[in-house]
């Protein structure tokens, strides 16, 4: 068994390592395919070269929005399915912070193309990336407020 942070860094340098180490070879060979045939298929790899090189308007036209929409999904619930499985961590609703990382992380990538700050546009890598954070802390300050409610109505 893996711990959690151990799962947590091995899911983020690609969805299945933290699976394959806790022995679940099935579930993990699944995500590192469905990892590659998302980037692939959304040109993400040459997207994420584009905007580390500044050069965000061509990441965005080169980036195909209708695959890459899968991924933070696909990427956080394999990040979920590793820290659960870590030390067998079954906590009730540990699951939020990284379903509201997907989802601000969707939604970060559906304003890409569109959303600046200080007229910079911040393109489909860097706003959800970004995005990212604010998911996590909403999803996590939602788990605390159910776990006080429900630990003081014992």
């Amino acid at each position: 068994m893996t711990s959690k942070t151990e799962a947590i860094f091995w899911s983020i340098a690609l969805p299945g390592f933290a699976q394959i180490l806790n022995r679940k070879l099935l579930k993990g060979f699944v995500f590192i395919f469905l990892e590659f045939l998302i980037n692939v298929n959304s040109n993400f790899n040459t997207a994420i070269m584009a905007s580390f090189l500044g050069e965000i308007d061509r990441a965005v036209n080169i980036v195909n929005y209708q695959w890459l929409m899968f991924y933070p999904c696909v990427y956080m619930f394999a990040m979920w399915d590793a820290f659960k499985d870590a030390e067998g961590d079954r906590s009730p609703y540990s699951f939020f912070p990284f379903v509201f990382g997907a989802y601000f992380v969707t939604v970060g990538l559906m304003y890409s193309p569109v959303f600046k700050i200080n007229g910079v546009l911040l393109g489909p890598i860097w706003l959800p990336i970004l995005s990212l954070i604010p998911g996590l802390l909403v999803g996590y300050i939602i788990w605390m407020i159910i776990y006080f409610v429900k630990k003081n109505k014992k």
